[in-house]
């Protein structure tokens, strides 16, 4: 059952200094590409602590689900970490949400950042612990981000200003305004997510999608499978970031018009959230307002919260 909108768990916001934990919920990453993002979030000030197990693979898995369930764990119970990123996406977060520990986690709310396949994390820390959580990019992914996926990542992470994003060339699909909690993330993702006890519900909300390398009739067949499931009954919006190496993007956007012709909502596309070159960091679970119209996403609130608990700060010099 979703916790009720007014419980919503907002992390405090990340300050210089704070030190911030790296999991692999997925699959095993490039140790040259992971090493260039840490020093991206170094350069932000920040202060991220790696384990040894954190390297562990399994195939096509860092390390076995009970494994990659313990690192989530034990770094939203430990006081000290302050935020959680994602060292990579891939496959296998799925896997593990049955491993958690919603109980702790729900009690110790942290930021925490993602894409791709952990959208599946972002979804049920969402759904099942009420947590405020953040799309945006993994560790691998800041080695060669862009300085506008860095600026939103950091800004979204620290700043005490609500925030507006406007995509850089929107496409009104369907006008309109809407008003109400921002979810969703990879559509890969949420549809095999369908089905299971982890199922999103969007009723009165506004759906974020994006995703890379689906053929159209796979992006048809996925959106087909999640309308007759139902969890898009009472849908109050469409949020569309990019859709890369998915064909003509025309055609996508004609798809998903086609799709939801019958749902008589506001549908906004051209957001670089996702997979492209660009992908801007977007709270997730707190109330917004999409005016396709004006062409905007504008969030009530600020995603994090002023007030911190007792610091655990390092200095560089004790910094590797």
């Amino acid at each position: 059952m979703r916790t009720k909108e007014k419980s919503l768990r907002r992390p405090g916001k990340l300050l210089r200094g704070d030190a911030i934990g790296i999991v692999a919920p997925a699959g095993p990453f490039n140790v040259k590409r992971f090493n260039r993002g840490i020093e991206v979030l170094k350069s932000m000030g920040f202060f991220p602590l790696i384990s040894e197990d954190l390297f562990l693979k399994k195939g096509y898995l860092a390390g076995t689900d009970r494994h990659r369930a313990e690192m989530v764990n034990r770094l939203f119970a430990e006081p000290n970490i302050k935020a959680i990123f994602s060292a990579k996406g891939g496959f296998g977060t799925m896997r593990i949400l049955s491993l958690l520990d919603f109980n702790s986690i729900r009690g110790n709310p942290k930021i925490f950042v993602g894409f791709s396949d952990i959208t599946a994390l972002l979804s049920v820390l969402n759904n099942s612990c009420g947590m405020v959580t953040f799309h945006g990019p993994v560790v691998t992914t800041l080695a060669d981000a862009t300085d506008e996926t860095k600026t939103s990542l950091f800004r979204s992470l620290t700043s005490d200003m609500k925030i507006e994003i406007k995509p850089r060339k929107g496409v009104t699909i369907n006008p309109g305004k809407t008003s109400g909690p921002l979810e969703g993330g990879n559509l890969t993702t949420l549809c095999h997510l369908t089905g299971t006890p982890y199922t999103p519900n969007f009723k009165g909300k506004i759906l974020l999608i994006e995703d890379k390398g689906e053929a159209l009739y796979r992006i048809d067949r996925m959106l087909t499978q999640m309308i007759l499931s139902g969890c898009f009954e009472g849908l109050g919006g469409i949020v569309i970031g990019s859709f890369e190496d998915c064909g003509d993007v025309d055609s996508v956007y004609r798809l998903i018009e086609e799709m939801f012709k019958d749902f008589n909502i506001p549908v906004l596309a051209g957001f670089e959230v996702g997979h492209s070159k660009t992908n801007i960091t977007i709270p997730m679970g707190i109330r917004a307002e999409l005016d396709a119209d004006r062409q905007r996403v504008t969030f009530h609130e600020t995603p994090t919260l002023d007030k911190q608990s007792p610091k655990f700060r390092i200095s560089k010099k004790e910094f590797p």
